[in-house]
């Protein structure tokens, strides 16, 4: 509380030094947030895009393996997954928005040719392929909407705590520092004006002890001028 800052030059110089110092953090956060905001409205436009095509991949992806296996059997979908020889690789990196290190998905090996698939051209039909390929776009669609959605939730989080911080320094810290700083300037102008007042008696006092020594002087030397001369 401001009542317990002893109200001295020095306390009040050391606050105007944390006012301006928590003015400037609080200023610098501000922008940081306003910051993250626009960047996660761009990357949550992106999520919804991402959802829908993740959605629609899923849904043909569906369609076309459900297709396969009613017309050329359970035992030659599975075969034809069983022959694939190079399985998709996924490399995870890192990038810096506004501070926020978010991953970078890439994925290789996903999309592959009809002689990559590992299964004979002549063995299978063009349903199996059209399966594939289906699966392969929505793996493609899964490790974007995974990089989206991590990205997402960490600039979420920080952009609560950066808010956290904010309003900490808004509502309680520069509050508080205004009414130290208020109370301090307070208490030195009473007491400057106390150190005035005092001044001034002292002054009139010693002016008041000055003419009463005047006057004894003056009546001494008058009662001397007064007296009887010796014969």
């Amino acid at each position: 509380m401001a009542q317990d800052i002893k109200p001295t030059r020095k306390n009040l110089m050391e606050i105007e030094d944390r006012i301006e110092l928590s003015e400037r953090g609080h200023d610098t956060l501000e922008q940081k947030r306003d910051g993250l905001i626009m960047e996660f409205m761009d990357i949550l436009d992106q999520a919804q895009d991402v959802r829908e095509d993740l959605e629609g991949d899923y849904q043909t992806a569906q369609k076309k393996i459900n297709m396969a296996r009613a017309m050329e059997g359970d035992i030659a979908v599975r075969g034809a997954a069983a022959a694939l020889e190079e399985h998709p690789e996924i490399t995870v990196e890192s990038r810096n928005i506004m501070g926020v290190v978010v991953p970078q998905i890439e994925s290789t090996k996903v999309s592959k040719s009809l002689d990559e698939r590992g299964y004979g051209i002549l063995g299978t039909s063009a349903r199996i392929d059209e399966a594939a390929e289906a699966y392969e776009d929505l793996l493609e669609s899964i490790v974007l909407a995974a990089e989206v959605e991590t990205a997402m939730k960490k600039m979420l989080t920080e952009i609560e705590t950066t808010k956290r911080r904010v309003n900490a320094l808004e509502f309680k810290l520069l509050p508080e520092l205004y009414d130290g700083q208020e109370y301090i300037e307070q208490k030195l102008e009473e007491q400057e004006r106390e150190e005035i007042f005092r001044m001034k008696k002292v002054k009139a006092k010693k002016e008041e002890d000055e003419e009463e020594e005047d006057e004894a002087a003056d009546a001494y030397y008058l009662g001397e001028e007064d007296a009887p001369a010796d014969d």
